[in-house]
């Protein structure tokens, strides 16, 4: 299968492109290389012959459809996102343009392409939109988050993602476009770049600064290896029923004190400091709209296609505290392109 896998050089596309690639599939990576991109994450398959890297912007419809014409796939994963909410919080508009705007774009181009093919290459094709938790809004102390789970978005950047998830499934009724929907939990690993809540305690605690926890620290996510979830969205994009949502979570539920203090204890025996890591913690001002608890119900997508999270939860973070201790060059490189991990999302007066 020849895969057009957009945002191909972020965190979760370039584990979707190496675990595609290591599968047996061909992978067009189609990314913009904003600032959370990084060729890096790809290089170990950028030489392959399997591999082609086109950089675009999926809101330039002449630019998308083009890439179509030129490589003329039989499946999209589409993961190109804005997905930083704090960012989201200081800038929108960026965020409807590329979540929003930008899916519509490719998924018109996508429908262009469909048309044009024939026979068992048309019924074989699939438009996979990937997504969050997040359109659902935030759950109370218990429950979990389902396929049947009514929208309720309460930030910029979940607002924007709902309103792609929406286009995909209109795209599917209005135009019987094959579509499959997928909304994960929180995602973690090698290669996450450095503003999300994992990797931050982890740098920041490597340079020796203050391990910022936003409000008291208890609210709960559901945390899923980045490795599992590639395996899943490949599942999906094969075998997944047209028109249906998968829901993905990792079957790890913890308050995120909990995880800072486990990533904590893994620091403290692989790069220990003077003093424990632990005591670096700072509580700062919450998030606004911060949601108190997500978690997510995978039956339905272990029912259908059999899959189940391989990586237990303390396992994946020493691993993935082991990957940033082991490859301090690739966050210099990200610190040599300006981020210096400044805190981002406070509405000013």
């Amino acid at each position: 299968m020849k895969i057009l896998v957009t945002g191909g050089a972020g965190f979760i596309g370039s584990a979707v492109v190496r675990r595609a690639i290591a599968d047996g599939h061909q992978v067009v990576n189609l990314d913009k290389l904003t600032y959370s991109a990084n060729l890096e994450n790809v290089a170990s398959v950028a030489d392959h012959a399997g591999y082609a890297f086109e950089q675009a912007d999926i809101c330039d419809e002449a630019a998308v459809r083009a890439i179509f014409a030129k490589h003329r796939p039989d499946a999209v994963m589409h993961l190109a996102a804005e997905s930083h909410n704090d960012r989201a919080i200081e800038g929108p508009l960026d965020f409807v343009r590329s979540n929003v705007m930008g899916t519509a774009v490719l998924l018109e181009a996508a429908r262009a392409h469909w048309n044009a093919l024939e026979g068992a290459a048309k019924d074989a094709f699939r438009f996979h939109h990937v997504s969050t938790d997040e359109v659902f809004g935030a759950l109370g102390e218990d429950g979990e988050f389902t396929e049947a789970t009514p929208y309720d978005p309460n930030s910029p950047y979940s607002a924007s993602k709902a309103g792609a998830d929406h286009l995909a499934r209109a795209w599917h009724r209005t135009y019987g476009m094959p579509v499959v929907l997928t909304n994960c939990s929180n995602n973690y690993g090698p290669f996450q770049f450095p503003e999300k809540l994992i990797p931050t305690v982890i740098t920041r605690a490597l340079e020796g600064k203050s391990i910022p926890v936003y409000g008291d620290g208890r609210q709960v996510r559901d945390w899923l290896h980045v490795d599992d979830h590639a395996e899943a969205l490949l599942l999906v994009v094969q075998k997944g029923r047209l028109g249906e949502t998968y829901c993905i979570g990792g079957d790890a539920s913890k308050r995120n004190i909990e995880v800072i203090r486990m990533l904590c204890e893994h620091l403290d025996g692989m790069a220990p400091a003077n003093t424990p890591h632990a005591d670096k913690i700072a509580f700062v001002t919450d998030r606004p709209g911060h949601d108190f608890r997500y978690a997510i119900d995978s039956s339905k997508l272990e029912a259908e296609l059999g899959w189940t999270p391989r990586m237990p939860l303390l396992a994946g973070l020493e691993d993935t505290v082991r990957w940033y201790v082991e490859n301090p060059g690739w966050v210099d490189g990200i610190r040599q392109r300006g981020f210096q991990s400044e805190r981002l999302g406070l509405v000013k007066a």
